[in-house]
């Protein structure tokens, strides 16, 4: 990640081998060096990687902010210390500890937005409980199939609820953040910090 840092890259694309907390923990350095938050999603085999996609904050304050931490830290991609994180760890510092924790929020937010199904999944998922039952009938009897089918369903209700009230909680906490609520392009849910625009574009989000 510093490498792509180091060559002022307007993207940097942040894929750590591990938990969303150590996704965070870099997404709060690459932030010291002026980039700002703009997505995170699943990818990798069976979705087991978050990746995480920083941009290049062109504000002046964010540039303020690199010059100082390049001042602070000169030795960062050599072995030296790295702002906000114990020396040779991903753990923040005390001070970092805040706005790793925010950005952990914003990650899992993202991420599982592709588990939380809307009418359409929701339909899809029914219908293919449906599908299960009719074809254990063929196999089975009714009273082994019915059940079955049902239980299936009843799986899916509980784990769309789950993530509903899990992504629930997590935006209750960015808005008491400070974090705006907003839309995207393709009209999935989104946060920003007030006056942040859509990281890369010159327009900000539809509220």
């Amino acid at each position: 990640m510093l490498q792509q840092i180091a060559r002022q890259q307007d993207i940097v694309e942040i894929a750590p081998q591990g938990s969303t907390p150590k996704a965070a923990a870099l997404a709060h350095v690459a932030e010291q060096y002026g980039y700002t938050y703009g997505m995170a999603y699943r990818t990798g085999f069976k979705n087991s990687l978050v990746q995480v996609r920083m941009h290049r904050d062109r504000q002046p304050d964010a540039r303020a902010r690199e010059a100082a931490t390049i001042t602070a830290h000169p030795q960062a991609g050599n072995g030296g210390s790295v702002p906000g994180l114990e020396r040779g760890s991903l753990k923040p510092l005390p001070e970092a500890v805040g706005a790793v924790a925010v950005l952990k929020d914003l990650i899992t937010f993202d991420v599982m937005a592709m588990y939380v199904a809307d009418r359409s999944q929701k339909v899809k998922c029914y219908l293919a409980c449906a599908v299960l039952t009719v074809l254990l009938l063929i196999d089975r009897s009714p009273v082994e199939a019915v059940p079955s089918g049902g239980v299936v369903a009843l799986l899916f209700t509980v784990a769309f609820k789950v993530g509903a009230i899990r992504r629930g909680k997590i935006a209750q906490r960015l808005t008491d953040a400070g974090f705006l609520a907003v839309r995207d392009e393709q009209g999935g849910q989104r946060f920003l910090r007030p006056g942040q625009q859509l990281p890369g574009h010159t327009n900000p989000f539809a509220s």
